[in-house]
């Protein structure tokens, strides 16, 4: 009797543990159902949409130009005796540059200075001559022709000493004109023609090119639909410009803009600007190409996202806004420009609104998310 009421205890109880077994098993099974079918949160990076103020620019490709360009040509002939520089020197404004041999030019002076003094003795005695007759006139000795004759001589003669007199002034300015000096401060090329040599007064080829660099210039386009606003926002102030140079640590060089060209380019429609540059420390130099900002206005309370977020769809542009439910939701935008890093948007965000900057491909409205370290605004 004992063991039967033993074994159907043992019986007992191992029923009881098969129910509990099986519930928890039952358990288990609905828990990783239930967790199967939530899906799991996806890794994203956000940033907030801020306002603040932020420049108006135009992004450009310029070249730089020297501010003045002469070219050194001779104005008279003869052969160069002395040169007074070395090519990539710079040389001030009235320096000298080269000297023509000047014996042919001071002896065709020093003839017309003895002419002068020829044609001054003559007109002496010309003017005393007149006196003579003009008193003889007065007494009726001699006719009136015979005294217009002898003044028209003295008048003849008060010419000719006029004529010389031009002729030593433009023999002096032709001896000047064998010292070549700088109309400028700049620096000198390549010297196309060396002592020694002959040199013809105004010649194709220049004996030296002198450019300016200081100040100077740096040629760019725009497209021509800028004009109006370029134009309307010179007429408030100076425009300001920056150049730079691509990959250097260069700070960017201050200039501002000093010329608008007055046509088109029809081909490529586009509109000429210059801009001047101090260039004191001669950063620039001509022939370089340069990074070109042209500041137009500052825009204050834009609304600032990072480019990074923006997307393109087929509706157009979009970012995924992180609700506070912690899912996302795709919201269309209209951007008005682009700078770099960040985003100008004219509608579709608010400030304050939490954007997602990486992660995006593996979303969809709706998406549960997990953010990862979201950037201060600057």
């Amino acid at each position: 009797m004992r063991r039967r009421k033993k074994l159907f205890a043992i019986v007992a109880a191992l029923a009881v543990l098969a129910v509990a077994v099986g519930l928890v098993a039952q358990y288990n099974k609905e828990s990783r159902a239930a967790v199967q079918k939530t899906p799991p949160s996806v890794p994203v990076t956000v940033a907030p949409v801020v306002a603040k103020t932020l420049p108006v620019r135009l992004i450009a490709i310029g070249n730089v130009e020297p501010f003045t360009t002469v070219a050194i040509k001779a104005r008279v002939d003869g052969q160069i005796v002395s040169v007074h520089f070395k090519e990539g020197d710079e040389v001030a404004k009235g320096a000298l540059l080269f000297e023509i041999d000047p014996r042919p030019l001071a002896a065709t002076l020093m003839q017309a200075q003895a002419n002068l003094l020829k044609d001054k003795a003559l007109l002496d005695h010309t003017v005393e001559q007149e006196k003579r007759y003009k008193d003889l006139l007065q007494k009726n000795f001699i006719s009136p022709d015979a005294y217009d004759q002898v003044k028209t001589n003295m008048d003849s003669a008060a010419a000719t000493v006029r004529g010389d007199e031009a002729t030593i002034e433009s023999a002096r300015l032709q001896l000047e004109y064998c010292t070549i000096r700088s109309p400028v401060t700049g620096y000198a090329g390549k010297i196309a023609i060396q002592q020694g040599n002959l040199v013809k007064a105004n010649d194709t080829n220049p004996l030296v090119t002198i450019n300016q660099v200081v100040p100077v210039y740096a040629s760019f386009s725009v497209p021509e639909q800028h004009i109006p606003d370029i134009r309307k926002y010179q007429a408030d102030g100076v425009l300001q410009v920056q150049a730079g140079f691509a990959n250097s640590t260069h700070p960017l060089i201050k200039g501002k803009l000093s010329f608008i060209d007055n046509t088109a380019d029809t081909t490529t429609a586009t509109i000429k600007l210059k801009a001047e540059f101090p260039n004191v420390d001669k950063a620039l130099w001509p022939g370089q190409f340069v990074n070109v900002v042209l500041t137009l206005y500052d825009q204050k309370d834009a609304i600032i996202a990072p480019s990074a977020a923006v997307q393109n769809g087929p509706n157009g542009q979009y970012v995924y806004v992180v609700k506070p439910d912690m899912t996302v939701e795709l919201r269309n935008i209209k951007v008005s420009r682009a700078e770099g890093d960040e985003t100008v948007v004219a509608s579709g965000l608010q400030v304050g609104d939490q954007v997602v900057t990486v992660g995006q491909l593996r979303l969809a409205p709706g998406t549960r998310v997990n953010v990862g370290k979201v950037p201060q605004p600057s």
